[in-house]
């Protein structure tokens, strides 16, 4: 729509609300028609309709309220024909509380200004009906939810049936995702600004938000910027000095503000000329119940059209009316155990809190309950698993030893933990469900040939699955040399499948895969096909598990009877993640690297030290070394990423590594011109391999040496030290570094953390921290809730939550109790799209 139109429909609907009684501008409609035809003329409205518009309101004064509204009807209908439907014409609101004006947004105005001047909705009415209800913004009345028979409106309502949310209000609403009444109960403040510390005039201070009482002592309107604006200016005293108040734009305020009355002002205390003043504050007369002002003010998300305060209104009487109706899920046992209040009562203090300490109190409760609720979920998928029966696939000592010995390096101590976990797992009747984590290089694919062997030696088959073509070649390469020689598996037993692969060599697998002659397979999403079927699949291992859907860890499990399940990730997992999302998984953690690996040296660079890094990256080359150089890589913008990648490939072919031969690798190339791209690299071909994240997993070059990540800031630091792991792979000293291209302080802060440490968990709880949990519940959870309150870096809380969903589950796993019923339903509620992952 045509910004002057949407303003002069604004004004429109105000004039009908207020039974045209011409004050929906000061002074008169007929004040707004020089602004608004520069507006019109600027945004090349039709010179014919600014005519008509002007034509009919320069005379709307002298009108009565019948013809007004006969002139804005015909108005309406003009400008309905030339912008498409507008809906029904606002009906009157005769009888009604005065209604705010509509302000002129301008570059000075604030956010919740301009919503005020652009929301369709906190006045918005209904057909008349037998049952009349107060307008929702009107001083006197608070939006109320209309009730049948004296029953509660149920949760699952729609927002209509709030007095004063129509349809056009709920479907502003709805951009919010808000739909019914228990969804609005759920819509949370965002933030919140305390304006619960009364002070006086003479005790405030420059820059903190405070609350006065005071009374008006003048107001008045002046024009500013040649008319185009308004200012409010009022003086208020309170017995012990006077405070200037300014409001921009807002001329209305003047309308409900007069001398002598006693008003409510909450804002940040500002400074001019070196009096202190206080600069668009929120007010409330101090007779109403204050609900922006002289408290802690909840700040709720909002979208184009929908004002801070007009939702307040609508929150505090969806909340006050339903939230003491809400059944409380936990069971007393566990309120009376953890202490927590109950959560009609912490709905209430989350929206509205009395104070800091019960405000964090309610805050606790449902975070407690978001975290109950995902722990019993995952304790229900982790019995899931143990109850399903599979062929034990015992090994002798003899053979555990033999297997070590022929090894061509000596596990560590941690690597020997966790191949005994899994030895232990897979002597079970009951398929084994482990999580195998560690860091780049720790040494997990010798525990993943370990669970091979042990299946084969059962006569049992094996699949591997890998994210990307790359890292499958290379874990057919590795478990190809380690296999025949530890584990005593045929070379020809071992194959390997990629999209890539010629679909005659397919073929061939897929038959060797039914009849049993191949025994472990290793692949990317190819494995997934629907035409391979195994003879025996007793194991299935995901290689970087994070990186597939839980559809994909399904089909391949599906592939077999219960198979062994083992994941494995070189994404350190922080505690928190692995007490919650990964849960039902058994967990080995190898946090041991072996012997004589040299830390990889790493540094932050600014953008102007760019050229002695190349200078440095030079000297590396010389040596006989190699090099990555990495750029940023987004999803959403893949193409124009590489295509930079491309263009600063060039460049560093012809004027920086002009003497060496550089390399290309980016998400956009064929799966074959990226295996070969790498290969090459690999034997040596390529000095310079300038790359985007496609590098993060699957590289093994010994001789690299030193990675040079652009735009580092861009990464997480998990991510980043996924990029450091493809150098420090040999005796040599290896180097990363790192070149932000933001000058942020906190961007760069973080970088600093790679300084220091080497330690991945420790970069992983860091990244937990700072940037949340990123993907984790779109990739491994499937049916649960995203988290509303509760923060997985809380571990004290998820200790907690856990230990009384434990609890509770081991005496009454399905809920069957009566006293359960209500904990039943917010379970299922929780996990609305089905069970999770089994996994």
């Amino acid at each position: 729509m045509n910004p002057s139109i949407e303003k002069l429909v604004k004004y429109i609907e105000l004039e009908c609300q207020r039974g045209f009684d011409n004050k929906a501008v000061m002074g008169g409609l007929d004040r707004m028609l020089d602004p608004w035809r520069s507006d019109a003329e600027a945004s090349r409205l039709d010179p014919t309709l600014i005519e008509a518009v002007m034509s009919r309101v320069r005379d709307y004064s002298g009108l009565s309220p019948t013809s007004r509204e006969e002139a804005l009807q015909g108005l309406w209908a003009r400008l309905a024909r030339e912008e498409g439907d507008l809906g029904a014409f606002p009906i009157s609101s005769e009888g009604e509380a005065p209604v705010e004006t509509a302000p002129e947004p301008s570059d000075d105005v604030k956010e919740d200004d301009l919503a005020e001047a652009s929301d369709p909705s906190p006045q918005e009415t209904k057909p008349p009906s037998k049952k009349k209800t107060r307008s929702p913004g009107s001083p006197a009345s608070i939006p109320g939810i209309e009730e049948q028979d004296g029953a509660p409106a149920a949760m699952g309502a729609p927002l209509t049936t709030i007095a004063g949310i129509g349809p056009k209000s709920a479907k502003t609403l709805s951009k919010l995702g808000l739909q019914t009444l228990g969804d609005l109960l759920w819509h949370l403040p965002r933030r919140y600004d305390d304006y619960s510390q009364l002070k006086t005039i003479n005790r405030l201070w420059y820059g903190e938000e405070v609350t006065i009482i005071a009374n008006v002592d003048k107001i008045r309107v002046r024009p500013v910027r040649g008319g185009k604006m308004k200012l409010v200016e009022a003086v208020v005293t309170d017995g012990t000095g006077s405070l200037r108040v300014t409001w921009f734009n807002q001329p209305w305020i003047a309308t409900k503000l007069k001398p002598g009355q006693a008003v409510v002002l909450s804002s940040r205390v500002d400074q001019y000329l070196g009096h202190l003043t206080m600069s668009s504050p929120e007010w409330e007369l101090l007779e109403r119940e204050q609900l922006h002002t002289n408290r802690i003010v909840p700040v709720y998300p909002l979208t184009a059209g929908i004002t801070s305060k007009w939702m307040r209104k609508v929150m505090h009487s969806v909340v006050l009316r339903l939230a003491p109706r809400l059944p409380d899920p936990m069971p007393g046992s566990v309120l009376n155990t953890t202490g927590l209040m109950s959560l009609n009562d912490a709905l209430i203090q989350v929206h509205f809190p009395e104070d800091q300490a019960t405000l964090g109190r309610a805050q606790k409760r449902l975070a407690f309950d978001e975290m109950f609720m995902l722990q019993y979920g995952v304790l229900r998928q982790k019995q899931s698993w143990e109850r399903l029966e599979s062929r034990a696939m015992p090994v002798p000592d003899d053979w555990l030893s033999q297997f070590t010995e022929r090894l061509p390096f000596e596990l560590t101590q941690a690597q020997v933990r966790a191949l005994n976990d899994i030895r232990s797992d897979m002597t079970e009747n009951h398929p084994m469900n482990r999580l195998l984590e560690g860091d780049v290089g720790s040494g997990k694919t010798a525990i993943a040939a370990a669970a091979i062997g042990m299946a084969v030696a059962n006569g049992s088959q094996s699949a591997m699955m890998a994210p990307t073509s790359i890292l499958a070649e290379q874990h057919f390469q590795t478990l190809g040399a380690m296999l025949p020689t530890a584990a005593d598996v045929h070379s020809d037993a071992i194959q390997l499948i990629t999209g890539a692969t010629p679909e005659s060599e397919k073929e061939a697998i897929r038959q060797g895969l039914k009849d049993g002659s191949i025994k472990v397979i290793i692949g990317t999403h190819a494995l997934l096909e629907d035409p391979i079927e195994f003879a025996d699949l007793g194991l299935a291992i995901i290689d970087e598990q994070h990186r597939f859907g839980v559809e994909q860890r399904g089909t391949l499990r599906g592939k077999g009877e219960a198979p062994n399940l083992l994941v494995m990730t070189a994404t350190p997992i922080p505690r928190s993640l692995a007490l919650t999302i990964y849960g039902d998984l058994e967990l080995s953690v190898i946090d041991e690297m072996p012997p004589g690996r040299i830390p990889v040296e790493t540094r932050v660079l600014a953008p102007l030290e760019r050229s002695r890094a190349y200078n440095f990256i030079i000297g590396q080359l010389e040596s006989g070394r190699q090099a990555f150089v990495i750029y940023p890589l987004v999803e959403e913008s893949e193409k124009i990423e590489a295509k930079a990648a491309t263009e600063e490939y060039g460049i560093l072919q012809e004027k920086v590594f002009f003497n060496f031969k550089v390399g290309l690798l980016h998400g956009k190339l064929p799966q074959e011109q990226k295996d070969s791209v790498m290969e090459s690299f690999r034997q040596g071909e390529f000095d310079v391999l300038v790359s985007t994240s496609v590098v993060e997993v699957g590289v093994d070059v010994p001789n690299a040496s030193v990675v040079l990540i652009e735009g580092a800031n861009r990464f997480g630091l998990s991510q980043l030290h996924q990029f450091r792991g493809r150098v420090g792979r040999s005796q040599h000293a290896s180097y990363c570094l790192l070149i932000p291209d933001s000058e942020s302080e906190q961007d760069n802060e973080r970088l600093k953390a790679m300084e220091a440490t080497n330690d991945g968990f420790e970069l992983a709880e860091l990244d937990l921290a700072q940037r949340g949990p990123g993907d984790f519940f779109g990739t491994r959870q499937s049916g649960m809730q995203q988290l509303r309150t509760a923060k997985l870096t809380d571990v004290k809380l998820i200790e907690l939550a856990r230990k009384e969903a434990k609890s509770i589950f081991q005496d009454d796993p399905e809920l069957a109790h009566p006293e359960h019923q209500n904990l039943s339903e917010a379970v299922e509620r929780f996990w609305s799209g089905g069970k999770g992952d089994i996994s």
